[in-house]
């Protein structure tokens, strides 16, 4: 049994292996791993975290008020549309869950409502914070149900008084019943609306729906493995395919000839854009195209074929079109990162049975207590 079982994992359900000891965990990902991916090649040894706790620079916070009166926060409980009280989880920063606390104390000094999803009423849905873990920068987040917020700088001047250390607060408008979810408008009620965290050496800009890696710490490792698998020595140009704010491919940029980084969420693009100026890459180009159809129209061109291919895609995996196009390209070398070992298995093998070669796997415990994990190819 875990000495640092959370007392809520059972109802929260959040942390699938919280009764598992750390290593016991290493071990049943490394098992996991093997026996999905070892018919391609060896399987390094998964790299854990020397403490695998408070890792998450990403906290969502749901408010509810019960019958009595009483505001309580935790996580949201899919399978009950409830909440499970929790004011310090082990996997959150302790930065935000501080944070969430502050909130629910203006909730109650203020008399705000919170959103009640059986009546459609209340004001405040749940919080996002975000927090840097390099440059110690935070952001708060208000996902509401509506715009109107008459006690919005009482809110601000009370909030920064019970925490300074945030660095902006932005109101979302979310009038939609679905479940923490972002609305597409928002208002910037102190600082930015954005914070700046650093990584692998360049510095990113982070706004309240950037995709950021959760766990800094684990992804210092993984990005920086993966530029070295690519063994680049400035002569190549590269391809970051799902590249999103382009964190792998602005790093990649220090090392290489020419870097392309193609997204199909246009604001990725936006912020992608925005960081490679903010680290003054001008050997980066970023398209919001979808990544199977760039790499068609390059095929189309008659261009040489990128040295190297850098793959990061969502859960999903590569689409067959995507994986047709990288066949008819044929990159020198390709880099993938993934989170879903099922989709990676099934598109590695697309690959190899095309003439591919695995060189190395490399898994990296990206989400400790939580059956997720990334490797690479």
């Amino acid at each position: 049994m875990n000495n640092n079982e959370c007392s809520v994992y059972k109802k929260c359900s959040g942390c699938q292996l919280m009764n598992m000891e750390y290593s016991q965990q290493l071990k049943w990902k490394q098992i996991k791993v093997e026996r999905l991916m070892n018919v391609f090649g060896k399987v390094n040894r998964i790299v854990g975290m020397d403490n695998p706790y408070h890792y998450r620079n990403k906290v969502q916070t749901l408010f509810r008020t019960t019958k009595g009166g009483k505001i309580i926060s935790g996580v949201y409980q899919s399978a009950t549309n409830g909440i499970v009280g929790v004011e310090s989880c082990l996997l959150n920063n302790k930065r935000a869950d501080r944070i969430a606390i502050a909130v629910k104390t203006m909730l109650k000094r203020l008399n705000i409502s919170t959103y009640n999803p059986k009546t459609g009423e209340g004001f405040l849905k749940n919080t996002l914070i975000r927090t840097a873990y390099n440059t110690g920068e935070n952001m708060l987040v208000l996902v509401t149900a509506y715009e109107k917020f008459p006690q919005k700088q009482q809110f601000i001047e009370g909030i920064l008084g019970l925490y300074p250390k945030i660095t902006t607060i932005v109101q979302n408008i979310n009038t939609s019943p679905d479940k923490m979810m972002l609305g597409s408008k928002e208002i910037v009620l102190y600082g930015s609306g954005k914070i700046q965290d650093v990584l692998c050496g360049c510095k990113f800009t982070v706004s309240p729906k950037s995709f950021y890696q959760v766990n800094p710490q684990q992804t210092e490792y993984l990005y920086n493995k993966a530029i070295e698998l690519a063994k680049l020595q400035g002569t190549e140009t590269v391809v970051d395919a799902y590249c999103g704010t382009g964190t792998i491919g602005i790093i990649a940029a220090k090392y290489a000839k020419q870097v392309v980084g193609v997204e199909i969420n246009k604001q990725a693009i936006k912020d992608a854009k925005e960081n490679a100026l903010l680290n003054k890459r001008n050997n980066i180009t970023f398209y919001a195209k979808d990544a199977g159809e760039f790499l068609q129209q390059l095929s189309q061109d008659d261009v040489a074929p990128p040295d190297v291919l850098f793959v990061d895609p969502p859960r999903a995996g590569c689409n067959r079109e995507f994986l047709n196009s990288v066949d008819v390209i044929k990159p020198n070398k390709i880099v993938y990162i993934s989170c879903n070992p099922t989709t990676q298995q099934r598109d590695v093998k697309f690959l190899t049975d095309r003439g591919y070669t695995v060189n190395q796997i490399q898994p990296v415990d990206m989400f400790p207590h939580i059956m997720w994990r990334a490797w690479f190819c």
